[in-house]
Formats: C-alpha cells, structure tokens, sequence
C-alpha cells in the first residue's frame, strides 16, 4: 500500500494563522523524531539506542515502547528537507516507511508531503467478496487515522512555535 496526502502550511488566505519558517517547520520535525512522547498518542516510552551522523544526514535507531508491544526503526534526517522512518516487521505488523517531506513551491508557501510504504501481504491476500469490501474499509480507515495523525502533528508544532520552543 501506498498513501500520500499534503497538508498546507501557510496558508495567505488564512491571516490569522501564524505563519511557520521552514526552519521552525524542521526543528519541530526534528523534535517529532528526537521526543516522539510529545506527539504519538499511546506511546508510553522510547529509547533512542543509536544516533549517527553521516555526511548531512543524521540517523537514530529507536525503540518505541507502545506498553503491550515496542516498535524498532530507524528515523533519517535530511537536514531542512525531510524525515524518513523505516519501521521493522513485527509479529502483526508489516515492515513500513513513512517520509515527511517539506516542499515549498513558492517562497514561504509551505507544504509537508506525508508518504506510507508497506507491503501489506495480509490486504492482498484477502481474496474476493466480503474481504475485499472489508479491505477497502481497513484501508479507508487507515488512511484516516494517517491524516488525523499528520494534522495533530502539524498542530503540534505550531503549538510548539507559538510557545517559542522552534526559534
């Protein structure tokens, strides 16, 4: 499966939006990566096991820690540009990626590209009828939960900027 959706940022129709930088738009993406309490609901704990840095890119291997099962990934940061989360398979779960991509067509006209990857084995496996009708209702309601998500992180940050803590 594969879904991707934009959110606005900026928006000049919107004037009484504070407006974001591209830079307090990083550090809060930065911030979802390095204290990912702050914005995953359910996430009782973490570990960030390594951080690496690579040329201009930082990597961190991270254990999340959910109370009846934990997640391991990796987060790659393109400084300014965008995050990228490889979570490993689990028990009943498929592996997956998420990549948050900030785009900005225009000066000051901000954009973040939300992308999810996976190989959903279990959806194409299904067969026909019923389980395709449910199918498609799964995959509705996980598309869903990915823009409710998305949107309370970018509310998140603007929180976030308006009390300061981006710059």
């Amino acid at each position: 499966m594969r879904f991707e959706h934009l959110v606005q940022i900026n928006d000049p129709l919107m004037p009484l939006l504070d407006e974001l930088s591209r830079q307090q738009l990083w550090r809060g993406l930065v911030l979802r990566a390095e204290q990912p309490l702050q914005f995953m609901l359910g996430l009782e704990g973490f570990a960030v096991r390594a951080r690496t840095e690579e040329r201009s890119r930082v990597t961190l291997a991270r254990t999340l820690d959910f109370g009846s099962f934990c997640v391991r990934d990796r987060v790659y940061l393109t400084p300014m540009r965008e995050t990228q989360i490889q979570t490993e398979a689990g028990a009943t779960w498929p592996a997956s990626r998420l990549t948050i991509r900030i785009e900005e067509p225009e000066p000051d006209q901000l954009y973040l590209r939300f992308v999810y990857e996976f190989d959903d084995q279990v959806g194409a496996a299904a067969g026909a009828g019923a389980s395709d009708q449910l199918s498609a209702q799964t995959l509705e309601l996980r598309r869903q939960a990915y823009r409710a998500s998305d949107l309370d992180t970018v509310k998140r940050i603007r929180d976030l900027a308006e009390q300061g803590q981006l710059g």
